[in-house]
């Protein structure tokens, strides 16, 4: 490891699996010092043990605000500041437009544009002049998926937020980039596809309308953000960043 990162603090939101995972133990194998959330204790404590290094577990909902308040006073008990943030805490389920009922609506934006909003605004008195910000967008930012508009309209606003805040922080030198993966082997999108099983056949389908040939691996968007927090992309700035195989391109 070239331990680019050593000295650093980080904060990774929603860092107890999949691509937060991947992500925060990157930056940890980079020689950061870094904070994870998670909103089930005992998945917090498994993450930590995985990840290693100087990483400390504080559990919280990114979409409740008195959550990432807790967040940054665990990071001020022992930084001064921070360098990165990657705001990655975000979900979401599969509903039909004729489906669709208030609670999906308010659930869905609240942890996908609410959390992503307030966990920056929030970290804006502790990010060190020059840091690096990095929002989870999706592929679906600008592609279409059936079922899936209410999510697909979070990841939109999730893009346009870099787009805004780049703006509001160039004084700053704060650089606002988004990551929006492609189809990736994650948990998470097991249960999008109603279990391992059933996921199984989708994934191999999705897998054949992608130019690479197979999915994503977490580890993989992990380097694009380590990427993007680094002084390498010291010119990249408002950026949405697809790591997904080539599957929006053509």
């Amino acid at each position: 490891m070239t331990k680019k990162f050593n000295g650093k603090v980080v904060v990774v939101t929603g860092g107890t699996s999949g691509i937060g995972l991947a992500t925060a133990k990157a930056f940890a194998d980079e020689g950061a010092s870094v904070f994870i959330t998670g909103r089930r204790q005992e998945t917090l404590d498994t993450a930590v043990k995985a990840i290693g290094g100087r990483v400390i577990g504080v559990q919280g909902d990114m979409a409740k605000l008195a959550d990432i308040d807790r967040l940054y006073d665990a990071v001020q008990q022992q930084h001064a500041q921070i360098d990165v943030v990657f705001a990655n805490a975000g979900g979401g389920e599969m509903m039909p437009l004729g489906a669709i009922t208030e609670e999906h609506y308010q659930s869905t934006f609240d942890t996908n544009v609410k959390g992503v909003l307030f966990t920056v605004q929030k970290a804006l008195p502790l990010l060190k002049d020059g840091a690096s910000v990095i929002l989870t967008s999706s592929t679906t930012s600008i592609s279409g998926t059936p079922a899936f508009s209410v999510y697909s309209a979070t990841k939109a606003a999730v893009r346009n937020f870099a787009r805004n805040w780049i703006l509001d922080l160039k004084d700053r030198r704060i650089r606002v980039n988004a990551i929006s993966p492609g189809v990736t082997e994650t948990a998470g999108l097991d249960h999008l596809f109603g279990g391992s099983e059933q996921a199984a056949g989708t994934k191999d389908y999705l897998a054949s309308l992608i130019p690479a040939g197979r999915i994503g691996q977490p580890e993989e968007i992990a380097k694009a953000v380590l990427f993007l927090a680094s002084n390498e992309a010291s010119f990249v700035n408002g950026v949405e960043l697809f790591v997904d195989g080539g599957q929006v391109q053509i």
